[in-house]
């Protein structure tokens, strides 16, 4: 009988749920694991191949760690408020709660057929009351400590979709969703200061298990300057008027010829006079329409002229005051000094506009370029001429601050966040506004707030919510006063449930707290967090920040929620390009998983390549690993279905006992690695020197199926079972490595590409060209030099050179 995972799979999954084999309970004795996925949002169109590659990976080292003696939380759950989901509702009539549990269910049917070993008891919904209190609960913790608060911002205003939308949800000037047309106005919202927290939030990125290049993202987000800032006033003004800069080079004051405010600058009303003021509303109006994104990426410079001056406070020169969409309102004071002569925006805008440029830094010698702004003397600039920069900011800032003029500080581009949203289908905010003009955080005993049932779901168009207009849930009562109240029409972002949902699954079933303490000093940090690239940035910080609050309020026990990340390569279509529907290149698992199994899948996407790299879908690549696999069935029965002959109990030789404990290590370092292609390719070696072997030591075997059995779980589960025993292999001991075996010389083998030396590996003499091979492609010195490249071959000089020739 063939190996037939259709038969296997679906019986081992009933098994582990039934027998409950993943259920994680706290136990105190036990060395802890906590491994997390980023959570899914459970969209109509299911799952793709490509997003099980980060599941599969972290079950893998669930499992790995399990099988080596660990305690596991390995939990999953559903990220189900937002827009989406909103927006159906809006065009067909179904309430948004009847198409999230549609498609949760659909979500969960997949994620069981792959056989994750999931505690499926912990699941958690952020859509639910019971989780969304909690939710609303942190959110008075947070007002409570002065991190939550009101004010009125510009925002990115969809008219379409009735909501504010975040700069990264606006492209081009138009909505990510839906293509419709964003501009910029204020608007009353609910903020949090997240800023309280950005030097925190930076240096503790130092402490992490992170990849390099997630670290500097968060960093250039965070956005930490040293500089000093500048006050310039304003030339002939009654009353008089002062515009305030911030910038990161007080040595070059002297040097700046104009000054450029952000459309959005409340001077520019009072500064622009009236033989410019047309322009000038003109102008401001067009900057609306576009969004931070678009404006600082923007290669030509456009502006316009205010009619006002100010004065230089160093050189007391007058010089123009423009207004220009280069210049954010969200970093710094919305204004700056423009010195083009060290400064390559300012001096593209100064060429543009034909405005001075004085250089306050002296080029070397034979200088052609534009601006400066690499070291030097400075020139032109008064009491600092001769000055390098760095004294020269240090006087200059002290000039300054003598002269009542300025004053050092530290500035970060990172911005309040941006809390509400004009939407139905979120957290409702748990306050209420008072008749007198004061508000009143709900306490705890008064939670949830529910959201109400109603029949339309569209906003209201006044940049108000759907719910501002259901009378009878916004007007209510003061529940400890009886008095009039409205309540809060706006909802919370969809970020806000992903905040803390790591802590909610560690007492998912609690209904007097949101988790207790002894579960999260168990449990936390979470040890492994697996997730696309493409959270990188706001999901990641606005966890941090929350979690750093809820660490300052006593209530969790470390500074950090994720101590180690990785983050998942795209699986391509088989052209090379991104899934999606309209390419017609999408892979449905199911189909994949009806005619090959789940674990020729779960296999085949972790041995494509290295997991942080994007891999194109092969469809005849997951036919060879269903072949590998049927090998695998074959070493232990033969075409009848019986224990093959060939499996004895005794001893196993030395070249056998060898290749076992070189795959041990290997597999098992890999493994702890997160190297699964070349694990994979070291079982392969096994499984291909074994096959044609009339004896095959069954402890031997044994011990690989142990080593197989994260991977491709099921059929390990099957073997293990009818090789008689009666617990499952899923907790049996991970196989530990007898050192004495793998005393076998090693050679270093150098690695070049197109001839130029990238990389060495010190390696077994005996190893195979096909495991050097693997380990080569696996590494991530090598990876800069073959990415976007095509392979055209690879050529192995045995225990020397593997020389790769690409184009």
């Amino acid at each position: 009988m063939p190996y037939d995972p259709i038969r296997i799979e679906p019986k081992w999954q009933r098994l582990w749920e039934e027998r409950k084999t993943f259920r994680a309970a706290l136990d105190p004795t036990r060395p802890k694991r906590y491994v997390l996925d980023m959570y899914p949002y459970p969209s109509g169109d299911g799952l793709h191949v490509g997003h099980p590659e980060g599941y599969t990976a972290s079950d893998i080292m669930a499992r790995f760690w399990r099988m080596r003696g660990f305690n596991v939380l390995h939990p999953m759950g559903w990220d189900a408020f937002g827009l989406p989901a909103e927006n159906y509702a809006i065009k067909t009539g179904t309430h948004p709660r009847t198409t999230t549990d549609r498609n949760i269910a659909n979500f969960r049917r997949q994620l069981k057929l792959f056989g994750f070993s999931f505690d499926w008891e912990r699941e958690i919904d952020t859509t639910q009351p019971a989780y969304y209190k909690w939710t609303q609960w942190i959110f008075t913790k947070l007002y409570e400590r002065g991190l939550a608060y009101e004010a009125e911002v510009a925002v990115n205003w969809c008219p379409a979709l009735g909501t504010v939308l975040a700069n990264e949800e606006v492209i081009d000037g138009k909505s990510e969703i839906g293509g419709h047309p964003v501009i910029r106005r204020p608007m009353r919202q609910w903020m949090l200061r997240i800023t309280a927290y950005a030097e925190r939030l930076l240096a503790d990125l130092e402490g992490l298990d992170w990849p390099e290049s997630i670290k500097e993202l968060q960093r250039n987000w965070i956005g930490r300057s040293e500089g000093a800032e500048v006050d310039f006033a304003v030339a002939d003004a009654a009353p008089p008027l002062t515009l305030r800069v911030f910038t990161t080079r007080p040595d070059t004051l002297f040097g700046a010829t104009y000054m450029v405010l952000a459309p959005e600058h409340p001077l520019v009303g009072p500064l622009t006079t009236a033989a410019q003021r047309a322009a000038v509303t003109a102008y401001c109006e067009a900057a609306a329409r576009k969004s931070e994104l678009d404006r600082g990426m923007a290669k030509e410079k456009t502006g316009v002229f205010t009619g006002a001056h100010a004065v230089n406070p160093a050189s007391g020169q007058r010089i123009p005051i423009w207004v220009a969409d280069y210049v954010l309102m969200g970093y710094g004071t919305g204004a700056i000094m423009a010195v083009p002569g060290q400064d390559e925006r300012d001096w593209e805008f100064a060429e543009t506009f034909d405005l001075p440029i004085l250089r306050t830094v002296q080029p070397p010698a034979g200088w052609a370029g534009q601006a400066y702004t690499g070291e030097g003397p400075a020139v032109n600039s008064g009491f600092l001429d001769g000055l390098t920069i760095g004294p020269a900011k240090a006087r200059m800032t002290a000039w300054l601050e003598a002269e009542g003029k300025g004053k050092a500080t530290v500035q970060y581009k990172l911005r309040d966040w941006l809390f509400s949203r004009q939407r139905y289908w979120g957290e409702p905010f748990p306050l209420l506004h008072l008749e007198d003009g004061s508000l009143r955080v709900l306490a705890p005993d008064e939670l949830p707030v529910l959201l109400p049932e109603v029949e339309s779901y569209k906003p209201a168009g006044t940049g108000e919510s759907p719910l501002a207009a259901i009378r009878e849930w916004i007007e209510t009562a003061d529940f400890r006063t009886g008095r009039p109240a409205r309540r809060e029409s706006n909802t919370m972002p969809q970020w806000a449930g992903s905040c803390w949902y790591y802590l909610r699954f560690l007492d998912p079933h609690n209904g007097a707290a949101a988790w207790s303490p002894e579960a999260e000093r168990y449990w936390m940090p979470v040890d492994l967090y697996v997730g696309g690239a493409e959270h990188a940035v706001l999901h990641l910080l606005y966890a941090r920040f929350w979690h750093k609050v809820l660490f300052d309020l006593g209530l969790v026990s470390t500074t950090e929620p994720f101590m180690s990340l990785r983050n998942q390569g795209m699986i391509l279509g088989e052209d090379g390009e991104k899934m999606s529907k309209s390419r017609g290149n999408v892979v449905n698992p199911d189909d994949v998983i009806r005619e090959h199994g789940a674990d020729s899948l779960r296999l085949f996407l972790m041995f494509l390549g290295p997991l942080e790299r994007d891999k194109p879908w092969n469809t005849q690549g997951i036919e060879g690993i269903h072949r590998f696999l049927s090998r695998v069935w074959r070493l232990f029965f033969d075409e009848e279905d019986r224990l093959h002959s060939a499996l004895t109990d005794a001893p196993a030789d030395a070249e056998t006992l060898r290749l076992l404990h070189r795959t041990i290590a290997e597999v098992t370092t890999m493994t702890d690695g997160l190297h699964f292609n070349t694990a994979i390719s070291q079982m392969m070696i096994f499984v291909n020197e074994m096959t044609p072997r009339t004896e095959r030591p069954r402890p031997a075997l044994e011990a690989f199926l142990r080593l197989l059995a994260p991977y491709a779980p099921h059929l390990a589960e099957e073997i293990w079972e009818r090789l008689g025993h009666a617990e499952p292999i899923a907790l049996a001991p991970w196989p530990e490595h007898d050192p004495a075996y793998l005393g076998v010389a090693t050679v270093t083998v150098v690695v070049q590409v197109n001839g130029k030396v990238r990389d060495r590996h010190e390696l077994p003499a005996d190893a195979s060209e096909e495991q050097v091979k693997a380990i080569a492609f696996a590494s991530a010195q090598l990876a800069p030099w073959l990415a976007g490249k095509q392979i055209v071959k690879a050529v192995y000089v045995p225990g020397k050179l593997l020389n790769v020739v690409v184009k």
